[in-house]
């Protein structure tokens, strides 16, 4: 596997640090390269969590945990068991 940089501005720290010794721009290379992976490890979780961050803020807050309305209604009809509901508290009922 190649060793490459990916960012700019590591590319030209190497470029200014290498002093065309074989094992020494080997050993900054290995360490340049291992500095940008934790480097764009941790701007990429800054990013998330600030984009997380921004969403909770206009996410519209509902409730964790929503327990249903039961409500039970006795029939007119032929039958004499009462008709039973189960839900949401935000649901609305349309009369028509």
């Amino acid at each position: 596997m190649e060793q490459k940089l990916r960012l700019v501005e590591f590319q030209v720290l190497f470029k200014s640090w290498k002093r065309g010794i074989p094992w020494w721009d080997h050993l900054l290379l290995g360490l340049l390269v291992w500095l940008e992976d934790k480097f764009i490890d941790l701007r990429v979780e800054a990013e998330l969590d600030s984009a997380i961050e921004e969403y909770k803020k206009i996410e519209p807050s509902l409730p964790d945990y929503v327990t249903p309305v039961y409500t039970e209604t006795f029939s007119e009809g032929s039958t004499s068991l009462p008709e039973m509901r189960l839900t949401a508290p935000w649901y609305k009922e349309t009369k028509e």
